[in-house]
């Protein structure tokens, strides 16, 4: 059983790193060969580093490497990927592609900190991902035949993370990298969301908690048995979250800084990596997911930051993915129930990333690249817009407000909405059962069954006489009030679909997408962090307090003939845990007693504020 649980978590994480179907026209052994070194870094500890070179050696080639914490496998010099670097494109024509175990995973040496600290001014043998990739790096240009001097780095998910690092300090060499869903925060990806507990990323928990013995090729964790495919209830059933310790022990050290870090303070402030992005030097494109659930806060954030801060070349592509779709050859791209276009991750791999990788890495990395600064996808209208600068300049903010009768209003207004929200009846985060491991659909996921739920508010706009193309970031300015002294607060972004609407071939049986609720984008706050992060407080009972949330940027068209929708409310099980809606210092130690029933008030002066497009 332990085995099977292994191979579903790597074949889980397969697939954000690298595509897994078969290249029954291309044989990686027939023209690469394969090595597997033990790479020392500047502390002595070694890494263990699988480097494919093409076995055509007339030539010198770039290198192109990833760093993972979810094996460099398979290991054994005759043991070969199916498929290795970023896409087919770049594998087919010719590189050197190298993996790497990060130190403590797998087979390197070392202890594994989970999102460990950059380092500033590091000295003498001092040593964080940074300078990992820059021992590593020096190690290859001097080692590893027929280079030609220039490497890149990618990675998706926590491999991204780690191209994200090595563009602190950067070796020399290092001349373009492709960060794709990068954690950028603890707190703000992943497992936190505004200081909100992923109560859904969990079981994921064992992945990164348990230390290993030494190095290893096989599994040393293995995820907890829910025994039921209703999550929903599996948690509810649980009760408190310290409930959750029989699963996870003071050996998952991870479990552990969760629970004893509830707040941003500086364990979680030391893992941030956004800060650190100041005058990077190698080229940069950013990739990510408008409807990834995991890490939307790092990808558009690393973007915008290396923007603000250095005078690089810093391009970003967002498509209609979820997390890692862009990796993946398929015809029809759709998340959940919503098809998007046709072979939207091949062109994007042929003609962007391809390209981006070969100018700076095979070309003479100067003239100009004809590739835009920003590619974002249209989730609404279903193509491609290419911008000059993220987010658009020619925009105009428009603002509507929570107004009367369930209204998206232009105009304040005098009204009040009210509703019990109620810990121990929680609202779902989607309406199907069925065990995930993290959760994806659910971002374009109908939200009809919360429309119609009495402790979900819903305001909408009349249907639209023309199309509304809202793109960049949401501001969420609610002001609300509560019987209690804590409350999390919940808003969606909606496009409601005409009585119309066609099916499209991933609905699901039991849907229609007449009158659907697409989800466009979503977030909480925890509320006790509406004024810090660091230094939470109470809510004071029955006060009108204002709660700011920032939603992630969009691209979207709500197409004439459709509705915009706003829905606000408090849970959202058990995407996030529940709040006991009476406060205590730290929910991860609440008792049953704390969860208790409140009325939560939003008054009509809220409001949702959007950039549109100027045509």
């Amino acid at each position: 059983m332990k085995s099977l649980r292994f191979s579903v978590i790597f074949l889980f994480f397969s697939f954000l790193t690298f595509c897994v179907h078969a290249q029954e026209e291309y044989n990686v052994k027939e023209h690469y060969n394969k090595t597997e070194v033990e790479i020392p870094m500047r502390d002595g500890t070694r890494l263990h580093t699988t480097i494919y070179s093409p076995k055509d050696t007339s030539k010198e080639y770039p290198i192109l490497m990833q760093r993972t914490p979810y094996s460099s496998r398979p290991y054994g010099e005759d043991q070969f990927r199916s498929l290795i670097g970023p896409n087919e494109y770049l594998m087919k024509e010719g590189n050197i592609i190298v993996y790497q175990d990060v130190r403590g995973r797998w087979m390197s040496e070392g202890k594994y900190d989970n999102m460990r600290a950059i380092i500033p001014n590091k000295k003498g043998n001092e040593f964080d991902e940074s300078s990992d990739t820059y021992d590593t790096i020096e190690w290859l240009i001097n080692n590893v035949e027929n280079n030609n001097g220039r490497v890149a780095t990618w990675g998706i998910s926590y491999p991204g993370h780690y191209a994200v690092a090595s563009l602190i300090d950067a070796h020399p060499a290092l001349k373009a990298s492709s960060p794709q869903a990068g954690i950028g925060d603890f707190f703000f990806d992943d497992f936190h969301h505004n200081g909100a507990y992923l109560l859904s990323y969990w079981r994921a928990t064992a992945l990164f908690g348990y230390d290993k013995t030494g190095p290893t090729t096989e599994s040393w964790y293995s995820l907890p048995e829910l025994g039921t495919q209703d999550q929903y209830q599996f948690f509810l059933d649980v009760g408190p979250l310290s409930n959750l310790d029989k699963y996870y022990g003071e050996d998952n050290i991870f479990w552990q800084q969760l629970k004893e870090h509830p707040n941003y303070d500086e364990f979680w402030q030391s893992r941030g990596i956004i800060q650190h992005l100041e005058d990077i030097k190698p080229a940069v494109m950013v990739v990510g997911g408008l409807f990834d659930a995991e890490d939307l806060y790092g990808p558009f954030n690393t973007y915008k930051k290396i923007e603000e801060t250095s005078d690089n070349y810093n391009i970003m592509v967002f498509g209609p993915w979820s997390h890692g779709d862009w990796a993946r050859q398929t015809k029809r791209q759709a998340v959940g129930n919503v098809y998007f276009g046709d072979n939207i991750s091949e062109d994007y791999q042929k003609n962007i990333e391809t390209k981006f990788f070969n100018h700076f890495l095979k070309g003479d990395a100067r003239g100009d690249l004809d590739l835009a600064e920003a590619y974002v996808y249209d989730t609404g209208a279903k193509k491609w817009n290419s911008y000059p600068a993220w987010p658009p300049k020619n925009t105009e903010k428009k603002v509507f407000y929570l107004g009367d009768n369930q209204d998206l209003s232009l105009e304040a207004t005098n009204n009040k909405e009210s509703f019990v929200s109620d810990p121990a009846k929680p609202v779902s985060y989607n309406n199907e059962i069925k065990a995930v491991f993290t959760p994806r659909e659910y971002m374009t996921g109908d939200q009809r069954f919360a429309a119609r739920r009495p402790d979900v508010l819903v305001f909408e706009t009349e249907v639209l006489e023309e199309d509304l193309k809202l793109t960049g970031e949401i501001k969420a300015r609610l002001k609300v009030a509560t019987t209690g002294t804590a409350a999390d607060w919940v808003v969606k972004v909606i496009d409601v679909y005409p009585p119309d609407a066609e099916d499209y071939e991933e609905t699901m049986e039991h849907l229609d997408m007449d009158n659907y609720h697409m989800m466009v984008r979503s977030e909480v706050m925890r509320g006790r962090f509406r004024n810090s992060f660091e230094n939470p407080e109470p809510f004071e009972p029955n006060k009108k307090t204002e709660v700011n949330i920032t939603l992630q940027d969009i691209n979207h068209t709500f197409k004439k003939g459709h509705k915009l929708q706003i829905q606000v409310q408090s849970t959202w099980f058990p995407l996030i845990d529940r709040n006991p809606q009476t406060y205590v210092p730290n929910i991860f130690k609440a008792e049953v007693e704390d969860f208790q029933p409140q009325t939560h008030t939003v008054f009509g002066d809220s409001s949702i504020e959007f950039s549109v497009i100027k045509e």
